[in-house]
């Protein structure tokens, strides 16, 4: 298992870019996925996690 991120120490806009990027990457697994097969089957839903893990530090950071 990966160890998570300590995203306390980001500014907001930081923790927004980074949601931004992991949609991205999601975005790119999830067309990827159409003709191939996956090896790692949890990675969009850890993509995900990671998603809302930033934007809920975001809601709580002024």
């Amino acid at each position: 298992m990966a160890k998570k991120t300590d995203l306390t120490k980001h500014t907001k806009p930081e923790l927004i870019k980074l949601a931004q990027e992991k949609r991205e990457e999601l975005r790119v697994l999830r067309f990827g996925l159409a003709g191939s097969k996956n090896r790692n089957v949890k990675a969009a839903r850890n993509l995900r996690k990671e998603v809302a893990r930033a934007l809920t530090q975001a809601n709580k950071t002024n």
